[in-house]
């Protein structure tokens, strides 16, 4: 006969401490796995660097943001350089005004790191075990499987072995992943590229998005905390530092996103000459199916003209 599950009433569970729910304060909760999502080249990975700097030395993250329980960082950064991931983080010591030499972060150096291969499940445990880090970094999670990250089924189990992780080991664990093109004015969970998994398994998360005028835009989400307001962020350098910093605590929203039909009008206009199907489809972002409809709508009602090599606007009227 199984021997049955531990438990305990809810009565004798061992309450936190308000000064302990945080790792890092406003922005990541104590023991929290979570997500730094965002299209490309919204520095994400300068985030997450940011984040590790921070858990290590002690320093505010983005120089604002008080860490509660500093300690080792593990940290794998798939995509970059090892010469590249040194760079960066010793460009954001010396903003954070932080002693690089004595920074308690520790990179993986293998040249992958499989979290659906066993052997590299394994040892990625027994590197735990051995350091027993405040945060784990993983950056980003399309380098580190080859699952179809758009089946729940494949990418749960993923994502439970990194919750058995957190819980094992007490550590945070950050996961850099992708929004998918074109999702920068969704609802910042539901942007991310996909499983809907990956918005469900967070504690605590993270999105960068380019707003329609270049701005960097940091939102947060918490699962049993409130979060805070948007926050406007700039990739700064001065002379060999280089690092995010927070250049307003409000930020306008965008306007409402244009209807089909006014992509389309605005893209033409701006063009000049005839714009071929694929063209506009580009330009718009418009499925194939709904932008056939939508010149149809607006050839009927005379508002663009087919011409030869594509489409035009019509001439206005007199």
């Amino acid at each position: 006969m199984a021997s049955p599950l531990p438990f305990r009433r809810a009565v004798d569970l061992k309450p936190v401490p308000e000064e302990q729910r945080w790792l890092i304060q406003d922005l990541w909760a104590a023991q929290a796995v979570g997500i730094v999502g965002g299209e490309p080249k919204c520095c994400k990975s300068f985030l997450a660097l940011d984040m590790a700097v921070s858990v290590a030395s002690g320093a505010h993250c983005l120089r604002r943001f008080a860490v509660a329980d500093k300690g080792p960082v593990l940290l794998f950064a798939a995509e970059d350089a090892l010469h590249v991931v040194r760079r960066r983080i010793e460009g954001i010591c010396r903003a954070a005004d932080v002693n690089f030499a004595r920074l308690d972060v520790h990179v993986i150096t293998a040249v992958s790191v499989r979290l659906d291969i066993e052997d590299h499940r394994r040892r990625l445990i027994d590197t735990l075990a051995a350091l027993c880090p405040r945060l784990l970094v993983l950056d980003p999670f399309v380098r580190l499987h080859r699952v179809d990250e758009n089946a729940s089924g494949e990418v749960a189990p993923l994502l439970a072995f990194l919750r058995e992780l957190q819980r094992r080991f007490h550590t945070a664990v950050v996961l850099v992943h992708h929004a998918r093109k074109g999702g920068a004015r969704a609802r910042a969970g539901q942007a991310l590229r996909g499983s809907s998994e990956f918005h469900a398994w967070g504690d605590s998360n993270l999105y960068l998005r380019r707003t329609h005028d270049g701005r960097l835009v940091l939102s947060v989400e918490q699962r049993a905390a409130p979060s805070i307001a948007p926050l406007a962020l700039d990739l700064h350098e001065d002379a060999d530092r280089l690092a995010l910093q927070i250049t307003a605590d409000k930020v306008t929203h965008d306007p409402p996103p244009l209807d089909p039909a006014e992509r389309i009008v605005n893209a033409l206009a701006a063009a000049h000459t005839p714009l071929p199907l694929a063209d506009i489809r580009e330009a718009c972002r418009i499925r194939t199916a709904r932008l056939c409809q939508e010149l149809a709508a607006l050839v009927d009602t005379g508002r663009v003209l087919k011409a030869e090599g594509g489409y035009v606007l019509a001439p206005p009227s007199s």
